[in-house]
């Protein structure tokens, strides 16, 4: 299999470290293109996006688009260009919904609110006691606890956020076995565009050199993304940290990212061994490959976070 690929690479004029690149690119793109798709459906089901800062989202924006800029300035693999690019999609599709609901609950919870206050005008006083005792924190056990009782009764939602507590799921297998999927159609993927001949060298023009204002230009852009990439999770896990939940997060939707940083690291350090290359290529190593901490800290929420809030109320939880 091994000569094949070198014979392949031989014959095309592709080096087995384009090859490479290609593979984890295409990988890559295929997480990425699947990234959405759990925390679309998970803020969709519940209609809601509370589970996700916006801080987050907005800094990963601004992230993407310096990513973008440095890669189409300094003539990145083009893979890494390419999922720079869709990046940017990505995050605005999920930003818009995110907003939309957040604003549709705003306005839900204002009308909610003059609607009780209507009532309370017209309530015996007897009754009021009773009402301000039951309602808590503004809409914080009511709002907990509706989650939970939709959670409940839609089981395909609880796999998908990965709070799934049944005896006989588990969702952490079957993300698993998802994030394998993505692995096997990228990789075969970039075979069959291979075949189609979407990987025929054209006549590249020289790169700009490092003392080039604009090779300068790119550099720093990538290390402004690599900066951003690494604080865009800090408000998702100061947030995971102040609610103790991850509610309303796609535990896949996280799965996806890691595969997806991890290969998009890989493509960009595979596509070439030159020094000069490794040096320019950096900021984008740093930024894919250094939020794979963070997200191995979210992992950890989803984690403990699923053991002390996930108690049911016949003590179920207790099996190791």
């Amino acid at each position: 299999m091994m000569t094949n690929l070198v014979d392949m690479a031989l014959s095309h004029g592709l080096s087995v470290n384009e090859i490479l690149s290609g593979i984890f690119g295409s990988i890559s793109l295929t997480a990425w293109i699947c990234l959405l798709l759990p925390q679309l459906i998970t803020n969709y089901k519940a209609k809601s996006a509370e589970g996700l800062s916006m801080a987050f989202l907005a800094v990963w924006l601004f992230g993407d688009i310096a990513n973008l800029s440095g890669a189409l300035v300094t003539g990145l693999a083009p893979t890494a260009t390419a999922l720079a690019g869709y990046f940017c999609i990505s995050d605005i599709i999920l930003i818009t919904q995110s907003v939309y609901y957040n604003a549709l609950n705003a306005r839900k919870t204002r009308q909610r609110t003059r609607s009780t206050q209507s009532d309370a005008s017209e309530d015996e006083p007897l009754l009021q006691p009773r009402r301000r005792s039951s309602s808590g924190l503004p809409g914080s056990h009511r709002r907990h606890s509706l989650h939970h009782a939709e959670s409940s009764l839609d089981p395909i939602k609880r796999i998908v956020t990965g709070e799934d507590d049944t005896p006989d799921s588990n969702p952490w297998l079957h993300n698993t076995l998802s994030v394998a999927a993505i692995y096997l159609v990228g990789a075969a993927g970039w075979f069959v565009s291979y075949k189609i001949g979407a990987w025929d060298k054209p006549d590249i023009p020289d790169e700009p050199t490092a003392d080039e204002p604009v090779a300068i230009l790119g550099l720093v852009l990538g290390y402004a993304s690599a900066l951003c990439y690494l604080c865009a999770r800090v408000p998702q896990i100061l947030k995971n940290y102040r609610e103790k939940s991850c509610e309303g997060l796609a535990l896949l939707f996280f799965l996806l990212s890691l595969t997806g940083n991890l290969t998009y690291g890989l493509s960009v350090f595979t596509y070439s061994p030159e020094p000069e290359y490794f040096i320019k290529a950096i900021p984008w190593l740093l930024g894919s490959l250094g939020t794979i901490v963070e997200d191995c800290i979210i992992f950890y929420q989803f984690r403990i976070y699923s053991k002390s809030g996930g108690s049911k109320p016949d003590g179920s939880d207790e099996a190791a």
